[in-house]
C-alpha cells in the first residue's frame, strides 16, 4: 500500500482482513503510512516517486499487489512502471489516469464520446482566458488543469473575483496545475460521488458518497479537500445509477480501451444531479478522501481478491461485492488553520475511547513526536467513522466519538449529512 493518509488507512484496515493476508503467508507493508497503519502493516519508507526504488523493493518482498492510493504517483506512471517489471499494480496507467491528472483531457473525452457534462473552454493563456469569460455567465466555474490537491476549483461570483482567480492561477498559485485553465458553466444541482471498480472492460459498482468540501457549517468558507462524507447517498437511486452506468461511465471505460488505453483500478465519478440528468463535474483515479472511509466500512467483500482481480483483467469472474445496508458516516478533524496554513504538533488523546462503541477513527495526518506520543503532522488529521441504520444515526455515533478525542488544536464541521437528515426528518414527519 502506498500513500499514508485517511485514505490509505481505511484501505489497509480492509484489506488487512483478506484471505490474501489471513493465511499468515503474506505481509502488507506500507509506505510510508502513518501510526494508523501501523495496527494493520508493516511500515517502510519509499518515496513513491522513486519508481525503480519502489520496483526493487517489490521485487526483493515478492509482492503480489501494489495498491497506489493518491493520485499522483498514478499521473506520474508509477503503475506503468512497475508492471513493466511484472508486478501486478491496482490503479491505472499514466494515460488513462489523466481522466483525473487533466481536466482538458476528460472534456474532451466527453466531447468524443457524448458524455453530458458542463459546457467549457479550454485556455492556454490569461489572455485567452479572460476573453473566453464572455462565453459564460456568473457564477464562473474555473479549474486548474492538473492537480492541485483538491484545491484547484475556484467558484467566482462575479468577472471582477473570475478576473482576479484567473491571474492567480496563470500567475502560479497552484503551480503547474494552473499552466492551463477550464472555464466551465455553473451546473445547478445536488454534488454526489459514484464509485465503480473495472479492469478495462468489467465495470462493477462499489458505493456511492457525499462529500462536505466547504470547511464551515453549512456548507460556508473555503474549499478544502473534504470535511467528511457519508455512504450511500440516497439521492443517486438505483434508477439514477443504471442511468449514470449507461451514459457516463460505460462510455468512457469503452472509449478508453478502444483508444488503447484501458482503465484499470477504481474510478470515481463526481456528479451533479441536474434537471436535466446527471453530468459529469469530474473523474478521479483514485478512492476518494474522505469518501473512501465510509465505503470501506460497508464494504462487505475481500477487498484484496477485488483489486487483484481489476489487475489480473479478471473481474468478470468475481461476483459483485456487498455492502452493508447500513449508512456510514465520517468526520474529518483537521488542524486549526486549515485549509491554510495548519497547527502542527497538536497532542491527541482519546483514540481508544473514541472507538469502543464500534466506531473507527482513520489517522489522515498523525506523527509520533521524539517521546512516542500522537501528534497532528497535517491538515486533515483524524476521520472518525461510524455507521447506523441511517445519515442520522450514523452521524449521532460520529460525533460521540469525536467528542470523545482531546485534540485541542483541531476542529471539525459539526453537520456532516446535514442535507440528507433533513430529507430523512421531513420523511418522518410526513409517515
Amino acid at each position: 500500500m502506498l500513500g499514508s493518509g485517511g485514505r490509505e488507512h481505511a484501505l489497509a484496515w480492509k484489506l488487512a482482513q483478506s484471505r490474501l493476508l489471513s493465511a499468515g503467508e503474506g505481509t502488507l507493508y506500507a509506505a510510508p503510512g502513518n501510526p494508523g497503519m501501523a495496527q494493520h502493516a508493516q511500515l517502510v519508507q519509499l518515496d513513491a516517486a522513486d519508481h525503480d526504488a519502489v520496483a526493487k523493493f517489490c521485487t526483493e518482498k515478492t509482492i503480489g499487489l501494489v495498491v497506489v492510493g493518491p493520485e499522483a504517483p498514478l499521473v506520474n506512471g508509477l503503475a506503468d512502471s512497475l508492471r513493466a517489471q511484472g508486478i501486478a499494480v491496482f490503479g491505472p496507467s499514466k494515460a488513462a489516469a489523466q481522466l483525473e491528472g487533466s481536466k482538458a483531457f476528460t472534456k474532451e473525452l466527453c466531447d468524443r464520446a457524448g458524455i453530458p457534462t458542463a459546457g467549457y473552454l479550454r485556455a492556454k493563456s490569461l489572455a485567452e482566458a479572460l476573453d473566453g469569460l464572455s462565453r459564460f455567465s456568473p457564477p464562473y466555474v474555473l479549474k486548474a488543469d492538473g492537480l492541485a490537491a483538491g484545491k484547484g476549483v475556484v467558484i467566482a461570483e462575479n468577472r471582477a473575483e473570475a478576473e482576479a482567480a484567473l491571474a492567480d492561477m496563470f500567475g502560479g498559485a497552484f503551480g503547474k496545475a494552473g499552466a492551463e485553465v477550464v472555464i466551465e458553466e455553473f451546473l445547478e444541482g445536488e454534488e454526489a460521488s459514484f464509485f465503480v471498480l473495472t479492469d478495462g472492460a468489467t465495470i462493477m459498482p462499489i458505493g456511492t458518497a457525499q462529500d462536505h468540501k466547504r470547511v464551515g457549517d453549512g456548507d460556508s468558507g473555503p474549499n478544502t479537500g473534504g470535511m467528511g462524507a457519508y455512504s450511500p447517498a440516497p439521492v443517486l437511486t438505483p434508477l439514477l445509477q443504471g442511468e449514470v452506468i449507461e451514459r457516463i461511465i460505460a462510455p468512457t471505460v469503452r472509449t478508453l480501451a478502444d483508444e488503447g488505453t484501458p482503465y484499470s483500478g477504481v474510478l470515481y465519478c463526481g456528479l451533479m444531479l441536474t434537471g436535466e440528468g446527471p453530468k459529469l463535474i469530474e473523474y478521479n483515479c483514485r478512492f476518494g478522501d474522505p469518501e473512501c472511509q465510509p465505503l470501506m466500512l460497508r464494504f462487505e467483500g475481500d477487498l484484496g481478491d477485488y483489486m487483484l482481480a481489476c489487475a489480473q483483467s479478471s473481474l468478470s469472474s468475481l461476483k459483485p461485492p456487498r455492502l452493508s445496508d447500513d449508512t456510514a458516516l465520517t468526520v474529518v478533524m483537521a488542524a486549526r488553520g486549515y485549509p491554510g496554513t495548519p497547527e502542527k504538533g497538536g497532542a491527541i488523546g482519546g483514540i481508544e475511547e473514541a472507538e469502543k462503541d464500534g466506531a473507527k477513527v482513520f489517522h489522515a495526518g498523525t506523527g509520533l513526536n521524539s517521546e512516542g506520543a500522537l501528534i497532528a503532522t497535517g491538515g486533515r488529521v483524524l476521520n472518525v467513522t461510524a455507521k447506523g441504520h441511517n445519515v442520522r444515526e450514523a452521524q449521532a455515533a460520529a460525533y460521540a466519538a469525536v467528542d470523545r478525542i482531546d485534540f485541542p488544536s483541531g476542529f471539525c464541521r459539526r453537520d456532516i449529512g446535514y442535507r440528507e437528515v433533513a430529507r430523512e426528518m421531513e420523511t418522518q414527519g410526513n409517515d
